[in-house]
């Protein structure tokens, strides 16, 4: 895999982490379980990490939900910082894969890995990372953060497999389109 890190991809990380932390208090809460939500952040995650790749998505996802905490909670809770950067890191790692610059998102195939890999992404990150890292790091209760953990899942695989999906769709049409330009003579 080769990762490249340009003007565009620091343009991405700056812009991307502005627009997690905005989009911090933007959310359903699940009322079911405390602390967790449906967030629209997600797709903007997944979105940069399908676009620009591993380094993108993890930064992204660690600097804009530390700044997000930090901002509007007065204090950083880390065992969820670590797995949001996983997941973007996760997605990344697949982005050549998807096509999404060139256009090729477009296709039922690639939405489908897109899924496939969001969704693994999101199980290894809120059912063993975010929970494990609670009880270690805060002491936390097993059954608690466990259930946390599944219902962040959930609310994330729904907000990026919907939002995240039409995003990196549109995109993509656009992305793909711009590429045809030719030099007039």
């Amino acid at each position: 895999m080769n990762v490249k890190i340009g003007i565009k991809e620091v343009v991405a990380m700056g812009i991307g982490t502005a627009l997690f932390v905005v989009l911090t208090n933007a959310q359903i809460p699940l009322i079911i379980v405390p602390n967790t939500a449906l967030q629209p952040r997600m797709a903007i995650l997944a979105f940069l990490a399908a676009s620009f790749g591993p380094v993108v998505g993890a930064v992204v996802g660690f600097a804009g939900h530390a700044l997000g905490d930090a901002l509007f909670y007065g204090s950083v809770w880390w065992s969820w910082v670590i797995p949001e950067a996983v997941v973007g890191l996760a997605i990344g790692f697949f982005s050549g894969k998807f096509a999404v610059k060139e256009g090729g998102f477009t296709t039922s195939k690639n939405l489908i890995l897109f899924n496939i890999v969001q969704i693994v992404a999101n199980a290894v990150a809120w059912i063993v990372v975010a929970p494990v890292l609670d009880i270690v790091m805060f002491a936390e209760p097993a059954n608690k953060v466990f259930a946390q953990g599944a219902f962040a899942f959930l609310g994330n695989i729904i907000v990026v497999g919907i939002l995240g999906s039409l995003l990196l769709v549109a995109y993509s049409k656009i992305a793909g389109g711009s590429s045809n330009l030719q030099v007039e003579e």
